[in-house]
């Protein structure tokens, strides 16, 4: 995969434009992010490895396609990422999940974890990191920094939003993680926060401030 993926599909545009409004309540921010990433998550696992398995079809047998290896890993990053999450699954029911608890200090903009509770045997999966918003891109690569330690070698990043600063520093950090995003906004603010962006995702999501 390239390194960076930018879903243009019309349906993906259109659905983030309704999330980007301000007026767009809570409910339907949280069902157009499930939606969204049903859609992005086609992009994400296109290129999964396959295999074929002899199996009986009401009309005759036949060698057909099938997913190979063990069940990927989608792995989220408390708390904004499990909007994301929720619609993969409903994609991938039998994958593995684990979850990495970021936030990120409002004087430093760096990233300090507070859980992390991963899938066994991480060196035999891919791995795909799931959070919203890809700003300052220090929460990711904090994220992916973990997941290489635990042996994760296939690793994957999905969100909804990029900012340039990000992306660069997902590429310099971690090179060898594709990033599939449904679009890279201009720049980041002064408090870190994407622009024109959608705000804080997860205060989207969950009704809070």
């Amino acid at each position: 995969m390239d390194h960076l993926t930018v879903v243009s599909h019309p349906l993906v545009q259109h659905k983030l434009t309704l999330m980007r409004e301000k007026e767009t309540s809570t409910a339907s921010f949280r069902k157009l992010l499930r939606e969204i990433s049903l859609l992005l998550a086609y992009e994400v696992t296109r290129s999964l490895p396959m295999t074929t398995k002899q199996i009986e079809t009401p009309i005759m047998p036949m060698e057909a396609p099938t997913i190979d290896g063990k069940k990927l890993a989608l792995i989220s990053i408390l708390r904004a990422g499990n909007g994301l999450l929720d619609g993969i699954l409903e994609l991938i029911p039998a994958a593995r999940v684990g979850f990495v608890g970021l936030y990120r200090d409002p004087e430093t903009l760096q990233p300090v974890q507070y859980y992390c509770k991963l899938p066994e045997q991480m060196e035999d999966r891919l791995a795909i990191v799931v959070d919203p918003m890809l700003a300052t891109g220090n929460s990711s690569v904090a994220a992916i920094d973990l997941l290489k330690k635990s042996g994760a070698k296939n690793i994957r990043f999905l969100c909804l939003l990029a900012s340039p600063e990000g992306v660069q520093r997902m590429k310099e950090a971690h090179p060898d993680v594709p990033i599939v995003t449904a679009a890279v906004d201009a720049q980041l603010n002064d408090h870190g926060y994407i622009v024109p962006g959608l705000g804080d995702a997860g205060d989207r999501m969950f009704g809070t401030k």
